[in-house]
């Protein structure tokens, strides 16, 4: 025999008692340490005849002592879920091709995982599962009717790795997967990750509701065909959505029914959630939030275009101390219903998308950021940030520092200078002050070049601030001079002392490109 041909036999052999060991428990050892390899021989299944046929057993497998084995393997299979931390909705009867209705058999998955005896706990009340992971296989199953929890609740599992479809008979007014029940007050389950699943809700309804969630993560999900939310967030708090991509109808912009596009892709009605790394690209509203203490990072918005009544994020009225940083608003703006200690900042507005900030009946803008955004427009002259209604108030807050091409600045805060001869200089701010009748603080330094410390018979004018109008600021002098006078504004007042705002006039109307047909 050549030694090449003996290494060859001695390694198929050797392959052979390796996976044979592999995939079946040794029974004499701890359980505890060979729990692990135990739990996943349903799995290996298939790993064990691919070994199997590469060493070319196969044939031998397939004659004798084929009952033997297909008899422990199919025992392995149907003993899996009661024993494993991995929970498999096939082993219950779920049809993963997408040819039959599967809700009964998923349900079932979910009361089996949620049964685990566990004498740990999470919050009061809460059973730490221990990571138990309901494992969809990349299998496609049809739903009638809406995946729940039970109500023992629960929380430290994991349901990842398939699609999960609407059948033409889901109700309407239900979502896909609901966590929690209005029935219970009080937070039920704690720590369940939904990850690496599509959610198609043939226009039937929404993909995701959370009720009472505590720290719930979604994540790497891509959910599609809502008529109304695609996931929902009500009460709880600290629910994180990473990575995941969210539209109404499948397209990539441009869609010729655009118009028509409806519903709202996230709603946070709740408090301290995070949204991080996620794409929106068709809904009337990319993002509604109705709590407070939120944060949107790395979001992209191209659900709607404004000029068809889009919105790429809305803030309620209510929903104070939020943030909006380093997302990207393409074609579709953001709408603060509130201005009361809210922060935009790093963000990118494409295609004339804007800020409009909306007075409300509190006409109050208090602690507003709007800072170091970049915006591009299509030379319209759409203002960046606009106001709508009447703000007699306006504290703590700074719109600057902000770069725009082919769209209007707009700011509270104005630097100006104008140059001249005569006794009087006057500057326009209308172009630049966010709010037109809004004017806190004014300071203005007068220069002439006629006049200087080494010229001593020279007497230096008197000036003085004359005026200050809704639109200009105007300083003069006793005499006439050639002067430059730069003058400095801030639409703000910061102290509790204070006086209030000079003027307080209503904004005017929007301003927005017009659209392309």
């Amino acid at each position: 025999m050549r030694a090449s041909t003996y290494v060859a036999s001695c390694w198929s052999h050797w392959l052979l008692i390796s996976t044979i060991a592999y995939c079946f428990p040794i029974q004499h050892r701890n359980p505890s340490v060979w729990s692990s390899r135990n739990l996943q021989s349903g799995r290996l299944n298939s790993q064990f005849l691919t070994a199997l046929h590469a060493v070319g057993y196969t044939r031998n497998y397939m004659r004798s002592g084929s009952r033997w084995w297909q008899g422990r393997l199919l025992q392995n299979e149907k003993n899996f879920n009661s024993s494993s931390p991995i929970f498999y909705p096939t082993a219950n009867g779920a049809d993963p091709t997408g040819g039959s209705d599967s809700t009964a058999a998923l349900q079932k998955t979910i009361n089996d995982a949620f049964e685990i005896a566990s004498s740990f706990s999470l919050l009061k009340g809460i059973r730490d599962l221990g990571g138990v992971q309901i494992h969809l296989g990349g299998g496609q199953y049809i739903l009638s009717k809406p995946l729940t929890i039970p109500e023992l609740g629960g929380g430290n599992i994991m349901i990842y790795g398939g699609t999960l479809r609407a059948a033409n008979t889901f109700p309407t007014d239900r979502f896909l997967v609901e966590l929690g029940s209005q029935e219970i007050s009080q937070p039920n389950y704690e720590d369940i990750v939904l990850q690496n699943l599509m959610l198609d809700c043939n226009y039937r309804g929404g993909g995701i509701l959370l009720l009472n969630p505590i720290r719930i993560t979604i994540s790497d999900c891509y959910i599609t065909h809502f008529s109304s939310v695609g996931i929902s967030v009500h009460k709880g708090h600290e629910t994180f959505i990473h990575n995941s991509f969210l539209g109404q109808h499948i397209t990539v912009g441009g869609d010729p029914q655009e118009s028509n596009f409806s519903g709202t892709a996230i709603r946070l009605d709740s408090n301290d959630n995070d949204v991080t790394d996620v794409v929106i690209f068709s809904a009337q509203i990319g993002i509604e939030v109705l709590g407070q203490a939120n944060i949107m990072k790395g979001v992209h918005c191209y659900n709607k275009a404004t000029g068809w009544g889009g919105t790429g994020i809305m803030i309620k009225k209510g929903a104070t101390q939020n943030r909006i940083i380093g997302c990207y608003m393409d074609y579709t703006g953001i709408v603060l219903e509130e201005s009361n200690r809210i922060t935009i900042s790093n963000s990118y507005f494409l295609g004339d998308a804007f800020i409009l900030l909306k007075a409300g009946t509190s006409g109050t803008a208090f602690g507003l950021s709007i800072v170091d955004n970049i915006f591009t427009g299509s030379d319209h002259g759409v203002p960046i940030v606009q106001a709508q209604g009447t703000f007699s108030l306006v504290k703590q807050t700074r719109v600057d520092d902000n770069s725009a091409a082919g769209m209007a600045l707009r700011s509270t805060r104005a630097r100006v200078s104008v140059s001249g001869s005569g006794n009087s200089w006057t500057a326009d701010l209308s172009h630049v002050l966010l709010f037109p009748g809004a004017v806190a603080h004014v300071q203005y330094s007068f220069y002439t070049p006629q006049l200087n410390a080494t010229n001593a018979t020279a007497t230096f004018p008197q000036h003085a601030l004359q005026s200050i109008t809704a639109t200009s600021i105007t300083v003069v002098s006793d005499q006439p001079v050639d002067a430059v006078v730069s003058f400095s504004v801030d639409q703000s007042s910061y102290g509790d002392n204070e006086m209030q705002n000079i003027y307080h006039v209503t904004s005017p109307g929007l301003q927005m490109a017009p659209l392309k047909h």
